[in-house]
């Protein structure tokens, strides 16, 4: 399968629709209040928002029931998990038919077993810059580490990236890369993309 795109941390409406048009595979809105792209607890979805792209719900450590009735309501496809949440909570929105992504913080030392566990509870892992905030710490970790990374769940690649150093993402062979992640390193301020960055990352990525 082909490299895929997803463009996280939208907010505003005309922004969204703009970024729309450039047809990532998934966008992410951000559920988590204490995120400066939280996207606020009365958020709906644009009209004309496109059907063909998938729609994140990014939490930090909510309960399943606030997350299915959040996904209900605003009419997600996936549920991005960015804390410590359970296997057992991972299988409940499985099984609410939304698609799973868990997200791992990275680091040198990362150890990749832990991520054994959601082998069968998760759609996909999001391997994410280990940092002091849960997301948005707009740096990269050490790719290379990703090497040691055997199982045979697919990943998203978050943290940092930039039109300047996609490449040496793209550029990973023999691993289970499925999807790049994007956010800060495409704004010009929190929440708020810059459709020629994201065309240029586009462009360098060759997405």
């Amino acid at each position: 399968m082909s490299l895929q795109l997803k463009v996280c941390g939208m907010r505003d409406a005309d922004n969204i629709l703009q970024v729309a048009a450039l047809r990532p595979a998934y966008m992410g809105f951000i559920f988590y209040g204490k995120s400066p792209r939280f996207v606020g607890e009365s958020f709906v979805l644009p009209a004309g928002f496109p059907a063909e792209i998938k729609k994140v719900g990014v939490f930090v450590n909510a309960s399943a029931e606030t997350m299915l009735a959040t996904a209900a309501r605003v009419g997600l496809d996936a549920l991005q998990l960015h804390g410590h949440e359970s296997v057992e909570v991972c299988r409940q929105v499985k099984a609410a038919g939304l698609e799973v992504i868990k997200v791992f913080s990275v680091d040198d030392d990362f150890d990749f077993a832990s991520t054994e566990p959601y082998r069968e509870v998760a759609d996909y892992f999001l391997f994410d810059t280990k940092g002091k905030l849960y997301g948005g710490n707009a740096q990269t970790f050490d790719w290379s580490v990703l090497r040691r990374y055997d199982q045979q769940v697919p990943f998203f690649l978050s943290g940092g990236l930039t039109p300047a150093n996609v490449a040496g993402a793209v550029a990973l062979d023999g691993v289970n890369l499925y999807a790049l992640d994007v956010n800060s390193g495409v704004e010009t301020a929190p929440g708020k993309k810059d459709l020629g960055l994201l065309q240029e990352l586009k462009n360098n990525s060759r997405l």
